[in-house]
């Protein structure tokens, strides 16, 4: 009871799986991906299980078509599930269970799989492929569209209520809680793909954030602070991204502009001043800074 989308964008070197359903916490349900390994999207009658089993073939080196058969085979329920799965090496196979709700369907593009059932019109998911094939921007913005067509081309026939993205590198680093970048969910809301969009823009501007922390750590205050203005241009009801880029200026020697940050936080939010109070207990700037810019 669900539309979906599973895609990989080589260049880019990521794939990933979008969903949403009139389901609660479909996040949790629906979609797994194991960076290096690839992606599953399983929904309808739904068989959890489906997840982690394909990911531990595709990962023992099977192609996506011989995982997913092989698990329809053993399934004694095949016919009231559909599944799709997505290996690294960019491979698709998904299957449709003629006893699924109507409507049901999926279609298979170049590195991608759109599927949906239970969905108001047969169209929903050729439309969900024709938006992701026509949508610019990483990977991302172009699974959103697709969830997006879904829902404007009548989505489920019950409605909306959550939505989830997850994101992972191909190729998995030594780091391994770098290797998904974008794990997002809306357990329940009524616009979830709405909400969906707006934590994508959240985590964008979290991701400038943290590149300005790591600017500062190598003393390149010009392009932290141009991190921290991006930060705040895409979230500027965010007061934190102000705090830290006001730290980080007065540090760089720049205290009068810091002080103009501060005087707008305090104003508002008079907690910031017992933050700024603290910081120098952690070390993360001098005493004699903060009772400057205290005044």
């Amino acid at each position: 009871m669900t539309y979906s989308i599973v895609a990989m964008d080589r260049e880019e070197g990521v794939m990933g799986v979008a969903v949403q359903s009139h389901y609660f916490s479909v996040g949790t349900v629906v979609p797994w991906v194991e960076p290096g390994t690839g992606v599953v999207a399983t929904q309808a009658l739904v068989e959890p299980s489906y997840g982690p089993r394909g990911l531990a073939a595709m990962c023992a080196g099977l192609h996506a078509y011989h995982a997913l058969e092989g698990l329809l085979a053993a399934d004694t329920s095949p016919a009231v599930r559909q599944v799709s799965f997505l290996d690294v090496e960019g491979n698709v196979h998904t299957h449709t269970g003629k006893e699924c709700i109507p409507e049901a369907g999926h279609r298979i593009g170049h590195l991608y799989s759109c599927q949906a059932n239970m969905m108001e019109r047969d169209t929903v998911w050729d439309a969900m492929a024709e938006a992701y094939e026509d949508a610019e921007g990483t990977l991302k913005w172009r699974l959103l569209a697709a969830l997006e067509a879904a829902e404007e081309e009548g989505g489920d026939i019950r409605g909306k209520q959550s939505a989830a993205i997850i994101i992972a590198h191909l190729e998995p680093s030594s780091k391994p809680w770098h290797d998904v970048p974008i794990d997002l969910r809306v357990e329940d809301s009524p616009d979830p793909i709405g909400e969906l969009g707006r934590l994508l823009e959240v985590k964008r501007a979290y991701h400038y954030a943290e590149h300005g922390d790591l600017e500062i750590e190598m003393g390149n205050v010009s392009e932290a602070r141009d991190a921290f203005e991006q930060a705040r241009r895409i979230a500027p009801e965010n007061d934190e991204f102000a705090f830290w880029e006001a730290i980080m200026l007065a540090k760089a020697g720049e205290e009068a502009q810091a002080i103009t940050i501060f005087d707008d936080l305090f104003s508002r939010e008079p907690q910031w001043r017992e933050l700024l109070r603290r910081l120098p207990r952690a070390k993360l700037i001098d005493e004699a800074i903060v009772t400057r810019l205290l005044k």
